[in-house]
């Protein structure tokens, strides 16, 4: 990513909140470097939120950068994006982009945020995290994303009340939106299968898989996936019937059973 100019010439516009968005904007306030943060959550993260500043920096001359914001209006020419999901999977993290963009080094925590973003728990693993580091980091996480200690609570209910296990299938219909102190519970776990009446997500083994079977809602931007070959694929949250994502369920099981 080279754009000539100096860094107080580029705007920044933040997407849905986690940890890493949350560790990208102290990067930024560190560094003085502007941005806009609408605090936006992953269901709502889209460029035509950042319409009028979008407009207003490209006509000031700014070079504006979008971090993990769905592109649901035309974008001009002084926009990049900085993504790492659905076709950009191959991409680093984007903290990992952003850093390098300002070729800035990554201590520990960061690497361990960014290892979290692009591959969950495996990722951080993978270096050599520590149980103490795991358990910081995505407790962090989930207070970034908004979970409180009633999400905590309701999925510990929905585990020991709406779970089963279909071959090597982890499925659990849950009370609310908020997946990620379920997945964080059930770990390790080879497959799994999370669900409300208005979105799924599957995580681990076979996600391409299970992408590449509901290509077409895939192409049609209602499903969207990340963190490689066993990453995680879902739903875009309303997009279907609560019958339409019961169906999906059924498929889902359908194709994990001894087929991953």
């Amino acid at each position: 990513m080279q754009i000539d100019g100096s860094l107080n010439k580029y705007l920044f516009l933040l997407g849905g909140y986690d940890l890493e968005m949350l560790t990208i904007r102290q990067v930024l306030d560190e560094q003085a470097i502007a941005y806009v943060d609408h605090q936006l959550r992953w269901d709502n993260a889209r460029v035509s939120n950042y319409q009028k500043e979008l407009d207003d920096a490209l006509n000031q001359g700014y070079s504006v950068f979008g971090i993990e914001l769905r592109e649901d209006i035309p974008v001009p020419s002084g926009y990049r994006r900085i993504d790492h999901h659905n076709e950009l999977t191959c991409l680093p993290s984007a903290l990992e982009q952003v850093m390098s963009f300002l070729h800035l080094p990554m201590d520990r925590y960061q690497q361990l945020v960014a290892a979290n973003d692009k591959a969950y728990i495996p990722g951080m693993l993978e270096l050599d995290a520590t149980k103490e580091e795991i358990a910081v980091i995505r407790r962090a996480d989930r207070k970034a994303q908004g979970v409180t200690a009633e999400d905590e609570l309701s999925a510990e209910k929905a585990i020991a009340q709406n779970s089963e296990k279909v071959g090597d299938l982890l499925i659990v219909h849950a009370f609310s939106s908020r997946f990620s102190p379920i997945c964080d519970r059930l770990f390790p776990y080879r497959c799994l299968l999370v669900y409300t009446d208005s979105e799924w997500m599957y995580y681990g083994k076979g996600a391409t898989q299970i992408r590449d079977y509901f290509e077409e809602e895939f192409l049609s931007g209602k499903l969207f996936c990340g963190g490689g070959e066993n990453g995680y694929v879902g739903i875009q949250y309303g997009a279907y019937s609560s019958d339409k994502i019961q169906e999906m369920v059924e498929h889902i099981k359908i194709i994990t059973n001894g087929n991953l």
